[in-house]
């Protein structure tokens, strides 16, 4: 199973420049092993099971929920069975379509 999550969290009592509060959650879900692909506005985090990926999201609020005071969480979750990679093989599926002119 393949669970793909894009989500992005933040303190907004923090200021016009939230990048340490990201920098303590990108650092997590890297720690854990998970495929992820950092983006200006959020990030794609690859998971083998639902449980998982609501975990990263629990223990990324544990981190800054000591010091801040309000946190803003928007999330979407694409679960698919026997699939694996699907950071990369989305976006490769999508280029090989233009390179072939295929739209």
């Amino acid at each position: 199973m393949s669970v793909l999550m894009n989500f992005a969290m933040f303190p907004t009592d923090k200021g016009s420049s939230v990048s340490p509060y990201v920098s303590k959650i990108t650092a997590l879900i890297r720690s854990k092993g998970y495929k992820s692909q950092l983006s200006s506005m959020g990030t794609i985090v690859e998971t083998d099971t639902l449980p998982q990926a609501l975990a990263v999201i629990e223990e990324s609020y544990a981190l800054l929920e000591s010091d801040c005071d309000r946190v803003y969480l928007t999330v979407n979750i694409d679960i698919q069975k026997n699939k694996s990679n699907r950071i990369e093989s989305k976006i490769q599926s999508v280029e090989d379509k233009l390179t072939k002119k295929e739209f």
